[in-house]
């Protein structure tokens, strides 16, 4: 077998590694799991927050900033992580935000109060920015062409398995009270991974840079977290604090900030060509309206899935493990839609399986808002089933095709610049909705009830915020007019027929968060360094 070095020397140019080079499929493990973790990360702490709430002490608005804090750091960062990668080195970038966001877990886990345990999962969202970016260029590095599509599948399995593990694990963990520590264990089974992701890391990745890497734009990173943070903590502690006249003044300022962001990004584009955003690819109209579906669906799935933990656990008095448990079918469904919708349903009938998600969510939502009202505070984990399934179906139409759809009519040069954008937009609307969770949530509960107005009151809140849910399906199912009928099918292998045109491109990958698949690359090969 030659040697790793001689591997990668041919690998650079050909742009693509040696077949015979079995290292890759370690590293391959290593980056699939510190994105399992990361993954598992968001959906474990959902489960865990009423325990968090009731040990800690911690408010409804900071439980709102547990959450919400990291899905706004992790957005805001998303894009200059995977521009750090692409100048100083994947694998160094990787590392560094698996060794952050272990540290960042364990300040989590042995948190003294509220406001350490927020400030830490803040830290936490910032170092998965640097870290999440990286993986699907490190594959891209490492793989050829011809393999990428079992590598995809194999991304895919993972996010389907993170989201099934996810609330079971966070159940387990808080129900078993390991050592008397409640709910940190939660973020404490974090610590052994990264040690091991970072240990073997720096034996078996190898490390990739982009030839033509983008300069960072920091002043458009300070604008966007400035008008994020403008509109979300007014949302967040507007209700708490009796919405004062700051917070109104705060959220329409948020506006003049994003008009700011808008004419910086565009004299910055005309200067040096390297701008945060690139609003250029807003002309093609099924990625702008792509864009709006992803933001407007991750405020509903941010509304959703924290409103839902505190209806079970805390309105109707269930253990983390029993509302763990009931997720089970939701999450079984999404995963057997998603597989279905890519490769069956999509290919046949284009857009209107998208569409037929958009209302088969809306349905189920309607659904499970019936069944609540019906059953009120003696419903059962086999009663919410049914709608969940729906739910899940719904869900599973959108989120697997969707990226493919948004990207289809995207330049190639801009593929990298636009799959980020995707998942930053994501992220942010999923923040967003978390913050909106004080207005068509908490905004439905008295400020003073009494343990028997407790589960009333929750249940009641919970029927209004799943409306919300159902009217944002419903704006999704319109927009989704915008996107093109049928998709471009991607065909695996298509780079390396195109690598002369790639060796000009002039975009680097800044989405590697991205839903798995080829078109989330960036057209340029990695220069690899052995």
């Amino acid at each position: 077998m030659p040697s790793t070095e001689s591997t990668l020397s041919a690998a650079a140019g050909a742009g693509e590694t040696g077949a015979g080079d079995r290292r890759r499929w370690f590293a391959l493990a290593i980056v699939m799991t510190a994105a399992f973790m990361d993954l598992v990360d968001v959906t474990i702490v959902n489960i865990a927050i009423p325990s968090i709430q009731r040990d800690a002490g911690a408010s409804f608005s900071q439980i709102q900033w547990i959450t919400a804090g990291y899905a706004l750091a992790f957005a805001a960062g998303l894009i200059t992580g995977g521009r750090l990668g692409d100048i100083h080195g994947r694998k160094r970038l990787f590392l560094l935000g698996v060794s952050g966001f272990a540290v960042a877990s364990a300040l989590c886990g042995f948190a003294a109060n509220p406001e350490m345990l927020v400030a830490a999962r803040i830290l936490q969202g910032a170092m998965a920015a640097m870290m999440v970016p990286q993986v699907l260029s490190i594959v891209h590095a490492t793989f050829p062409a011809h393999e990428r599509g079992k590598v995809f599948g194999l991304f895919g399995a993972i996010v389907g398995l993170g989201a099934v593990s996810g609330p079971l694990l966070g159940a387990l963990l808080t129900e078993w009270n390991l050592f008397g520590l409640e709910w940190r264990p939660i973020f404490l089974i974090n610590l052994p991974v990264g040690i091991g992701a970072l240990l073997l890391g720096r034996r078996f990745i190898m490390e990739s840079k982009a030839p033509r890497a983008l300069r960072l734009d920091l002043v458009g990173v300070a604008l966007v977290t400035l008008g994020l943070l403008m509109l979300l903590y007014p949302l967040t502690r507007g209700r708490e604090l009796g919405w004062p006249l700051w917070g109104y003044a705060s959220m329409a300022g948020s506006l003049v900030v994003c008009a700011a962001l808008v004419a910086y990004e565009r004299r910055k584009a005309a200067r040096d060509g390297s701008p945060l955003v690139e609003l250029s690819l807003f002309r093609v109209k099924s990625f702008a309206a792509g864009i709006a579906v992803q933001t407007v669906f991750g405020v509903g799935l941010g509304v959703f899935f924290l409103v839902w933990t505190l209806y079970m656990q805390i309105g109707l008095g269930w253990s983390a493990l029993r509302a763990g448990l009931t997720g089970v079918p939701f999450s079984l469904a999404v995963s057997t839609a998603a597989g279905m919708s890519v490769q069956k349903l999509v290919p046949r009938f284009g857009r209107k399986v998208l569409q037929a998600g958009a209302l088969v969510m809306a349905a189920g939502v309607l659904l499970y808002t019936a069944e609540a009202h019906r059953y009120g505070l003696s419903i059962a984990s086999w009663q919410m089933a049914l709608p969940l399934v729906v739910m899940g179906v719904g869900m599973g139409l959108i989120v697997a095709p969707l990226t493919d759809a948004v990207l289809s009519e995207v330049p190639r040069e801009h593929s990298g610049s636009a799959s980020g954008l995707i998942n930053t937009v994501q992220q942010m609307g999923n923040a967003l909705g978390l913050g909106l969770v004080s207005v068509v949530f908490f905004g439905e509960i008295d400020d003073r009830l009494t343990p028997t107005q407790v589960g009333p009151a929750f249940v009641h809140a919970f029927q209004h915020a799943l409306g919300w849910v159902a009217a944002v399906m419903a704006v999704i199912f319109l927009l989704m007019f915008a996107l093109p009928k049928r998709p471009a099918q991607h065909v695996e292998g298509a780079e390396a027929e195109d690598a002369t045109e790639a060796e000009d491109a002039t975009e680097t990958v800044t989405g590697a968060g991205a839903a798995p698949g080829p078109e989330a690359q960036t057209a340029e090969e990695p220069e690899l360094v052995p």
